[in-house]
Parts: C-alpha cells; sequence; structure tokens
C-alpha cells in the first residue's frame, strides 16, 4: 500500500522521534502551516523527546519517573498537526522513488510512505559485542527509556546484589555509581589504562580514585571475553582472561555506533566511524531531499578539521533545528563541534573539550600539557575545594587545542570557558587576558583557567 500526504503540498518524513528528529519537525511546523507542508514521524519506540542523557540519574533515584525526561509528549507533537507513527519502524528507504516502507511492530502491517523531504534521526545504538553469553538475560544495554525501565525492573528482581559494568566512559561511570546507589557491589572492568577514556590517563587516574572511593573495584586494562549463565539462562558471571567476576546483573557501558544500517543498504555515504556524511545544511552528501543529524552523523571537528563521530544530545538538537529550518524553507547551517562533554562521580565533576593528548598526536600536532592544581572558590572561604586542570597548547603557535578538568563543585562548568574559546581560535595566552568573573564564594582571584593558560604560554615559550 502506498500512501503519500503530497495533496497538502510537501510532505516531510522524519525517521526517529528523539532529539534531531522532532526538533526538525517542530522547526519545520513554525516556519510552514499544515496546508504547506505535512508532517509524518515514524518511532519504532514507544516514546519521543526524551533525555537518554537522564537515564543513569532515574535509575539512581534522583528522576522519580520516567515521564519527567520526557521534553514534549506525543499527544503534544500531534496537537501540532505532526503525524506521529509511533512503535513503526522504517524498514526500507527508496531514494530513488522517495519513499520509505514501515512495518506496525504491534500489527505487522507495512506500508510504503511517499516523502519531498525525508529527514533521518535515527541515533546510536549500544555496542554489544559477540561475546559469548552476552544475551543471557540479566544483561543490559542503556539507551532508550524502553532501556532504563528494563533495567530498572531487573534491578528489582535481582535475586543477589553483585553487579558488573563493562566500559568505563561517561555512562559506564554513571551506571556505575547509580548501581552503588542502588545497593549494588559493583565492578567496572574497562580495557583502558584509566576510567573516562575520552580524557588523558592521568586525568582519568583521579576518576578511579573516586570510583574506589565509593567501593567501586575497577580492573583496568582487561578484555571482556565472555559471560557464563545459569541453568535458568540467567548471567552469573562476567569472564575475562584472567578471572571471572560474579554477576547478577550487568551493564554495557562500551559506548555507541551510529545506527546507520538502513542508510548504509539504500546506498547513502558513510564516513569512517559509520556515521552519515552531511554538508553544513545537514544535508545528506548527493541528495537534495534528504538531510540527517544527531548520533546518526559524523560532525567537524573545530580543532582537528576532522570528522568524528560525537554522540551527544546538544548536537543532536541543533541539527535538528537546522534541518527544520532548511525544510521549511529557511536558512541555517551547523559549523561543527569542540567536543565538550561533562559529567560527575558522586560529588566529583569531570569535563573535557577540544583534544586529548592522543587525539592531538593522531591529527599530527606537536604540542605541550600542563597540569595545575588549584581550588574552586578563594583558597580562605569555606568550602573550598581541590581542582585540577590540564590544559593542552600547540608548539610555537600556542592555540590552544583541549581542556581537562576534575574537582568539585563549580568545576565542571568551567569547562564553557574553554569551549568558547577554543571555538575562536584563541591563544593560551590570550586566554590569560579573560576578563572573568571574580568573588571569593565562586573562584580565586585567578581563576583555575587563567592559572592553567599562565603555565601554558611559560611551556610555549619555553619550548
Amino acid at each position: 500500500m502506498l500512501s503519500y500526504g503530497g495533496a497538502m503540498g510537501v510532505c516531510m518524513v522524519v525517521v526517529g522521534a528523539d532529539a534531531t528528529g522532532m526538533a526538525a519537525a517542530s522547526q519545520a511546523r513554525r516556519l510552514r502551516g499544515v496546508d504547506e507542508l505535512e508532517i509524518v514521524v515514524f518511532e519504532k519506540g514507544g516514546h519521543s523527546s526524551y533525555s537518554a542523557c537522564g537515564i543513569p540519574y532515574w535509575v539512581a533515584g534522583d528522576v522519580a519517573d520516567a515521564d519527567d525526561l520526557i521534553a514534549r509528549s506525543v499527544a503534544e507533537h500531534r496537537a501540532r498537526d505532526i503525524d506521529l507513527r509511533m512503535r513503526t519502524e522504517v524498514t526500507e528507504i527508496d531514494p530513488v522513488g522517495r519513499r520509505v516502507l514501515s512495518r506496525d511492530l504491534d500489527t505487522g502491517a507495512q506500508n510504503w510512505t511517499r516523502y519531498d523531504q525525508l529527514v533521518l534521526a535515527t541515533g546510536a545504538t549500544p555496542i554489544r559485542p559477540p561475546l559469548p553469553g552476552i544475551e543471557s538475560e540479566g544483561v543490559y544495554g542503556v539507551q532508550t527509556l524502553d532501556d532504563g525501565q528494563a533495567l530498572i525492573e531487573g534491578l528489582e528482581s535481582a535475586t543477589g546484589r553483585e553487579a558488573v559494568v563493562v566500559g568505563a566512559g561517561y555512562i559506564g561511570v554513571e551506571m556505575a555509581e547509580a548501581l552503588v546507589r542502588r545497593g549494588f557491589a559493583v565492578t567496572m572492568i574497562t580495557r583502558g589504562a584509566e576510567p573516562m577514556s575520552t580524557m588523558d590517563p592521568d586525568m582519568g587516574a583521579l576518576v578511579r580514585k573516586a570510583l574506589v572511593g565509593m567501593g567501586i573495584k575497577v580492573v583496568r586494562a582487561t578484555e571482556v571475553t565472555g559471560m557464563s549463565a545459569s541453568a535458568d539462562g540467567r548471567v552469573r558471571a562476567v569472564i575475562t582472561a584472567d578471572a571471572e567476576y560474579p554477576a547478577d546483573v550487568v551493564v554495557l557501558g562500551i559506548g555507541v555506533q551510529p545506527a546507520t544500517e538502513l542508510a548504509r543498504r539504500a546506498g547513502l555515504p558513510l564516513g569512517e566511524s559509520g556515521g552519515l556524511l552531511t554538508d553544513l545544511a545537514q544535508r545528506v552528501h548527493g541528495y537534495d531531499d534528504i538531510w540527517a543529524g544527531g548520533d546518526c552523523v559524523e560532525v567537524l571537528d573545530l580543532v582537528s578539521g576532522a570528522l568524528r563521530h560525537i554522540p551527544l544530545g546538544t548536537h543532536a538538537n541543533k541539527h535538528g533545528q537546522v534541518i527544520g529550518s532548511g525544510v521549511g524553507g529557511g536558512y541555517a547551517t551547523f559549523p561543527g563541534v569542540v567536543g565538550t562533554a561533562m559529567s560527575k562521580v558522586c560529588d566529583l565533576e569531570v569535563a573535557r573539550t577540544g583534544l586529548g593528548e592522543r587525539e592531538a598526536a593522531r591529527a599530527g600536532l606537536q604540542f605541550h600539557s600542563v597540569v595545575i592544581e588549584s581550588t574552586g572558590r578563594a583558597g580562605y572561604f569555606p568550602g573550598a575545594e581541590p581542582m585540577t586542570v590540564k590544559m593542552i597548547a600547540e608548539r610555537r603557535t600556542g592555540r590552544l587545542l583541549g581542556v581537562q578538568i576534575v574537582g568539585y563543585v563549580g568545576a565542571a562548568k568551567r569547562i564553557d570557558i574553554a569551549a568558547v574559546a577554543l571555538t575562536a581560535r584563541m591563544t593560551v595566552e590570550q586566554v590569560t587576558a579573560l576578563d572573568l568573573g571574580y568573588a571569593p564564594p565562586f573562584s580565586p582571584v585567578w581563576d583555575p583557567i587563567l592559572v592553567a593558560a599562565r603555565a601554558a604560554v611559560r611551556a610555549v615559550a619555553g619550548g
């Protein structure tokens, strides 16, 4: 069966109803009325417009209910004349015929839908390596609200209190803390030298110290080779080359990969990471009528000049706004990113932006690195706590390349100063002259960012 909304004007079809997809649909609707633009959105899950970043805090109990993570409900979208079809999976794209094939997951009914403009907002999927036993009951990935609900139910029904987190990136670290707060004894296994591989090992070591302080066992430089299950099919242990770690629950925090299999089968262009390739307006290369954004695309790193897969909700929402403007007859572009991210481990705040040492070396850059210790408030002010700042500057030019911060209250948001400086391609000497706010409850006279920049200036001058 073929459906097409073109009788009402242009038909915009969106695949995926989270950040990018619904931002694109909403922006396009703001610019063009129902008589000019019909919008059909397909979503294979049971939720739309939600914050996946909030799932660890829901699991931990900071967020009371899944509904609290939903920015706009299905009913609200439909009230704005967006035809949002939930639990409906797009299984094929026909770029030549300008149509998509969808399947209702409840009834099995299939239907072709024609489009004038197609938006791919398929997101990313948790990496789930083909390890023995990984399909056992009690092994969870955490990417969607449905995943979060399944994990919470699994934690509540678990007969034991041993949990293993595989991977130590942002999700792994946040989930480890959530499990501790749920009363589980937690082991974290990472193949990296330290947790948080997006940071340099010396800064990751500070995160490990905080994890250990929470009672989490951190197993480093270790590959998981499989999982063993009991006779009823439920996971009972995670296996490495050297040991076996008891597990009533296993959470996979290995990372995500672009969900672009649908695009690949349609012959759309993919980059090195498997993400879709787009222009500055988020059009897919070679296709004037296909757009893509969010976790399924590669983005331009403004510091290294390379294309990278950086799955973050901040980018996804901006991509949606750009796409919606384009489809709606306006104009917008997305210039790129500097790779800013932050998280926390209990009271310890962790943030980074730009390039780490490995990334800078991979980009062919020569650089100086400095690490300074400071405090988030004036040293004499009550509550002043330590903060470590690492700054990386290009050799000779002194161009700022990256910043990493580990500290306590007020540490993480300081990364925004560095993100702005990176976007403006400032040198570390220029950073030292920034007129940053000062008051003893908020900062020393010399803010930690400025202290690091001064140290970087000296390093550049010396070599």
